[in-house]
């Protein structure tokens, strides 16, 4: 199994590309669905509503409440993060477990790759980018936030990561899909003959 990471900040085209992998006939792995999953945990929500008390609503949590406290506060961002990546842990190596005799490109997509430290079970890692107007435009118009929520939040992500040096391959998301769907193919045709390549 050679596992391709797609990675990028937030807004910068990451589940556009895994879309246009996917159409290529290729698995990815949603982190983000995981970590969806996770919040359905009732065991789960009730460790994040006795730690974020304020965020507690009935038997659920309040996420946009929980987004300004914890992207507003690098201590409360760990705080959570202490209760979600161990379960996120646990679900890739269970995965790659899974599939260790798997010979081929299997794909995640992961906005904390190098923050999770999993860039070290990537063969391959793809940055998605966009101009930072256009990432603000796509997650306000998205999330429904404001600008300083973005520019918290963006500051809190690129903490720390230099994305752009540990990256095998850079896309620009700002272009049509059929232009970015042939440059992933053609990139994924080059990383699936540099691993042939490699097993000479």
């Amino acid at each position: 199994m050679k596992l391709v990471a797609i990675t990028g900040f937030i807004g910068c085209g990451k589940t556009t590309l895994s879309e246009e992998v996917r159409s290529l006939g290729y698995p990815v792995l949603d982190v983000d669905g995981w970590v969806r999953r996770l919040y359905r945990n009732k065991k789960f929500v009730r460790q994040v509503a006795l730690l974020f008390p304020a965020v507690a609503e009935g038997e659920g949590i309040n996420k946009r409440k929980l987004r300004q406290i914890v992207f507003s506060d690098i201590k409360e961002l760990q705080r959570l993060e202490g209760l979600i990546h161990p379960f996120l842990n646990e679900m890739l190596k269970e995965f790659i477990r899974k599939n260790a005799f798997y010979d081929g490109l299997l794909f995640l997509d992961v906005a904390l790759l190098h923050k999770m430290g999993w860039n070290k079970y990537c063969y391959r890692v793809i940055l998605a980018d966009a101009d930072e107007r256009i990432q603000m435009q796509r997650v306000m118009r998205r999330d429904n936030i404001s600008e300083r929520e973005f520019r918290d939040i963006v500051a809190v992500q690129r903490k720390g990561i230099d994305g752009e040096r540990t990256a095998d391959a850079v896309i620009d998301t700002n272009r049509p899909k059929n232009v970015l769907r042939a440059e992933l193919a053609k990139l994924i045709t080059e990383f699936e003959y540099d691993g042939k390549r490699d097993c000479f």
